[in-house]
């Protein structure tokens, strides 16, 4: 009988040892007893989720996990969370994934996410007056919307002319490296950057002075909005200028992820960028409603279960104190999972049946409140498979499982030789 997968990717868990858990990392801090279980059951290893020396961000991190050799050149993320959040794109168009941030009177920029308190209405708002007030040259359309929270996402086109995707990014806390957009290593201070093309083509040259003008414009509207003259009024950090990064001119025709695997896939997501990916790659899509409702995802897993082989489940929440360089917090949120997804999902499904692949997309250790080029621990688990004697998912029970040092685009059909 086939087995069933169960393939959960929690964002960012991968961390350093830091010195306010007495130098551990949050997943050997964390009380995780079903982890512990799957683990007693299964294989670990590490991973370089899309190559070594690379901080990757989510999107190619997901991509390359799945199975999918983005790491000579990738459509880019601005084109998954178009494609996503269901804005017009083709071929031509360039999309860039935008922050609504923060930016001082020097050109520094404060906060890249605006104190991450920017409500999902609030970036609403904004995103509407941006829409209504913006227009530039060249004939140019605009499309642009908020997503979740400061999230937001930029679509530009030119009639009767093709834009170039070959320019920098306005957001300075990415680089492109070899056509990959990686995060830029430790935690620093970042000005403004313009845009710039990255050849002499004229395709690119206009798309970089568009987007320069778009910066400039936007700048004005939303100094201007009564959204952040409240926040101001409130102590909060103004939404005042977008970041954008990642842009991308073109779509890609991929294998489905039946095709690569033979298994009906389905996934549970609640992003954007992860609504792309599931469109891009023929997956059945399904909500996992809010972030933290660890509960509802583990119900909704097992259910999908009844109707497809495998179920992709991406878990954003341990990203995010990575970020904020918070040890503890993510601590709290991995036993969180832990209890509220794993512990009740665990009960419901057969574990001879069904295997557990967990891993991530990257790592985002704490003390660089950044993305980074870590390897991630990853575990396939599967009641009755051989076993190597790993006892918990950590970092350090991941360098000594069996499985050694893999490629994010070799997990699954490791995984799935090793559960067959």
């Amino acid at each position: 009988m086939k087995k069933k997968i169960i393939y959960i990717l929690l964002d960012g868990v991968g961390d350093r040892p830091n010195s306010t858990l007495n130098y551990i990392t949050p997943l050997h801090a964390a009380r995780t007893p079903s982890l512990d279980k799957l683990a007693r059951n299964g294989q670990s290893g590490l991973v370089y989720t899309v190559k070594k020396g690379i901080a990757p961000e989510s999107d190619i991190g997901v991509f390359c996990m799945l199975g999918y050799d983005f790491t000579e050149s990738y459509v880019g993320r601005g084109v998954v969370e178009a494609i996503g959040s269901g804005l017009k794109f083709q071929d031509g168009y360039v999309a860039l994934r935008g922050n609504f941030a923060t930016l001082g009177d020097k050109n520094e920029i404060i906060d890249r996410r605006a104190g991450r308190n920017l409500t999902t209405d609030e970036a609403e708002d904004l995103s509407k007056a941006i829409s209504e007030k913006v227009s530039l040259s060249y004939n140019t359309d605009i499309q642009f919307t908020s997503t979740v929270g400061h999230r937001c996402i930029l679509v530009i086109s030119v009639k009767g002319q093709k834009l170039s995707a070959n320019i920098s990014n306005t957001d300075p806390a990415y680089k492109r490296v070899h056509g990959i957009v990686a995060a830029v290593a430790g935690d620093k201070k970042f000005a403004l950057a313009k845009c710039k093309p990255l050849d002499k083509k004229p395709q690119s040259r206009l798309a970089a002075e568009l987007i320069n003008e778009f910066t400039e414009k936007t700048r004005k509207v939303l100094g201007e909005h009564p959204v952040n003259a409240k926040r101001r009024r409130e102590g909060k950090k103004p939404a005042n200028v977008v970041l954008l990064r990642d842009a991308g001119d073109s779509l890609a025709e991929l294998p489905t992820m039946e095709e690569k695997y033979g298994l009906n896939f389905a996934c549970l997501l609640d992003m954007p960028v992860e609504k792309g990916i599931a469109k891009m790659t023929k997956m059945q899509q399904y909500s996992g409603g809010s972030t933290t409702d660890y509960e509802y995802k583990a119900k909704m897993t097992a259910d999908i279960l009844k109707r497809h082989d495998a179920v992709y489940v991406h878990i954003k929440t341990t990203d995010e104190p990575g970020h904020d360089g918070d040890a503890r917090l993510k601590t709290k949120v991995i036993e969180q999972i832990d209890a509220g997804f794993l512990a009740p999902l665990i009960q419901t499904i057969d574990l001879k049946k069904t295997a557990f692949v967990i891993s991530a997309d990257h790592s985002t250790p704490c003390s660089m409140k950044g993305h980074s080029d870590d390897p991630v621990p990853l575990l396939v688990s599967l009641e009755g498979m051989d076993k190597d004697g790993t006892c918990r998912y950590t970092e350090n029970d991941a360098r000594r499982g069996s499985l050694g040092t893999l490629k994010g685009i070799d997990v699954l059909k490791t995984a799935i030789s090793l559960i067959s």
